[in-house]
């Protein structure tokens, strides 16, 4: 590349995405960064904020402004080649949307305007028709010498680039599964808002028994429970059909593809349970559209901003392996805290520093599909409190249940560890210290689940049983035997660990940290009865390899019974 800076135009660059972006690419010293939107205060404001060294934002460009950054006032309805000639960019990024508002006869004019002089283009569309349509530009950028590419976004980029991770596991893929899971605290952005309202009741078109068939948005559903490998599991939610470009490309990527789903899952679920309704009234003729009501939407999502400050994604495809046997794989991302929405520019970010060292994309314009590896992806995560990976389901040689539920987190996992979950028969002796809470409904429950008595240096046994897809511990500690069982959750409850003392179910997520595995609860059950989370079991719980043994450190406690017990000491499987 020449010692001029690439010029990078983001329309739509101080709104929810592009905004984002900007920050992302704000500390790279070779950009000319183009803040662009109809209003030149907001782009004006926006840099000025974002050259403003923010409390947190460290590694997101906000505290280190390497890049050239400019403020400019872009109309998509003016003349663009004349705002394009004057300002110039290498690249456009379209952030601003909703693409499935565009009409036919301007939906794709800001690309044909970047092909006609010779600009590369790309956008995060996630309309079905919008991305898959971009191709009919397709000689045009060729002719140019430019590339367009159309859905460089959660959907289809990263989903795609998920797929092709997984695709090589499979012989045939019968059936392919999507969704997004946004953080109850997200502040969504009334683009998107109004991209979900135009389809909402209305027919989408997806796979159903190896041929096209009608959906229903916002009211077809599929429950999932988004549980990437090594970070505790979202909740369980039903995610409602939405409009996504893989709907449409995926039936080219796998013949005789039989079933096709994507989905978004909010929470709070009651509130999504609402939409759902509305979305009906809409199929049902009741109601013209939902768009009208955009705006009260958005409202009403940042209104009740109840839940974990958590969010997440999930691909799963399912088909035979190449042995011919059934195989599911899914692929599941969570993002703590603030960090989601930048999941959607991450693919972006990546072609644009890939383009800085001068790696750019074919000619021509096309879906974004399959443009990036789910390693790119996965380096830009590093950056952010985002946890992904993929888990084999093979229906017809289950895995040991540890390695069952960590997924491809189970290769964090130091050999002490792994070796005492390997499953099947075995046994593992050791020494532990025993301490016992003093409260009068602590020695009640101790006494009823049968855990040992205080000691000092006690000698202990533990048997391990394999029982169907049960796992049976029975622990000795000095002459005090009692049993447990474990299994992995189902229904709303998969992906988690069930260990199950008498009349008490105890669900717990498997966590790596660093060396150790935290075992932290996430609910629990008397006589099959949900009870509350804040009466739960508690504790600081976890394994580690120290000295190449197997160490254990298990507290069990509440708020009504103070410490029951807690017991410290090391295994080594014989």
């Amino acid at each position: 590349m020449s010692d001029e800076r690439f010029c990078l135009l983001i329309i739509g660059g101080y709104g929810t995405f592009g905004g984002r972006l900007a920050q992302l690419l704000g500390d790279e010293p070779r950009l000319r960064l183009l803040v662009a939107g109809r209003s030149l205060e907001k782009a004006d404001d926006f840099v000025a904020d974002l050259r403003t060294p923010k409390d947190g934002a460290e590694g997101l460009g906000s505290n280190n402004l390497g890049a050239m950054v400019q403020a400019v006032r872009f109309d998509r309805d003016g003349d663009l080649a004349e705002q394009l000639t004057r300002m110039r960019p290498h690249l456009i990024v379209d952030a601003s949307g909703p693409f499935q508002s565009f009409g036919k006869d301007a939906a794709y004019k800001v690309a044909e305007a970047c092909i006609d002089l010779g600009i590369d283009y790309a956008d995060i569309a996630d309309s079905t028709g919008f991305v898959a349509g971009i191709g009919g530009l397709d000689a045009a950028a060729r002719a140019k010498g430019t590339f367009a590419l159309s859905g460089l976004s959660s959907l289809p980029a990263l989903s795609f680039a998920a797929i092709d991770a997984m695709a090589p596991h499979f012989s045939r893929v019968d059936s392919v599964a999507a969704g997004i899971a946004p953080s109850a605290h997200v502040r969504i952005g009334l683009n998107v808002v109004r991209a979900i309202a135009s389809y909402a009741g209305k027919k989408i078109v997806v796979r159903r028994d190896g041929r096209p068939a009608a959906g229903r948005g916002l009211i077809d559903a599929m429950r999932v429970t988004v549980a990437a490998p090594g970070a505790a599991p979202l909740r369980s939610r039903k995610f409602l059909l939405v409009d996504a470009p893989d709907l449409a490309l995926l039936p080219a990527r796998f013949a005789g593809l039989k079933s096709s789903f994507t989905g978004v899952g909010t929470e709070p679920q009651p509130l999504q349970h609402l939409l759902s309704l509305a979305a009906r009234l809409v199929h049902l003729r009741l109601l013209p559209s939902l768009l009208p009501f955009a705006r009260l939407l958005q409202r009403a999502s940042h209104a009740f901003a109840v839940g974990d400050h958590r969010g997440g994604m999930f691909v799963r495809v399912s088909g035979l392996d190449h042995a011919g046997k059934r195989l599911s794989c899914g692929w599941h991302l969570i993002a703590e805290g603030d960090d989601g929405p930048f999941i959607p520019v991450i693919g972006v970010e990546a072609l644009v520093r890939r383009l800085l060292t001068g790696i750019r994309p074919e000619n021509g314009a096309r879906p974004a599909a399959g443009e990036l590896r789910l390693a790119d992806f996965e380096a830009a995560f590093r950056r952010f409190s985002i946890t992904s990976g993929i888990r084999m389901e093979n229906e017809a040689a289950p895995l040991p249940l540890y390695r069952q539920i960590l997924g491809s987190a189970w290769e964090q996992l130091p050999p002490a560890i792994s070796a005492l979950h390997a499953g099947g028969a075995r046994v593992a002796t050791g020494r532990a210290r025993i301490e016992r809470g003093g409260g009068l409904l602590a020695r009640i429950v101790a006494g009823v689940i049968g855990f040992p008595r205080a000691g000092e240096d006690v000698p202990v046994t533990v048997r391990f049983a394999a029982d169907g897809d049960r796992e049976v511990w029975t622990r000795d500690f000095g002459g005090t035997v009692f049993r447990s069982w474990q299994v992995e959750g189902k229904g709303r409850d998969r992906h988690l660990l069930a260990e199950v003392f008498g009349p008490f179910r105890v669900l717990m997520a498997l966590v790596p940290d660093g060396g150790k595995l935290r075992l932290v609860v996430r609910g629990w059950r008397f006589c099959g009865i949900p009870l509350p989370m804040f009466l739960a079991p508690g504790g600081d719980t976890y394994e580690e390899e120290r000295d190449g043994r197997f160490h254990f450190h298990v507290e069990i406690g509440g708020r009504l019974t103070g410490l029951v017990v807690r017991y410290t000491g090391w295994l080594v499987v014989e």
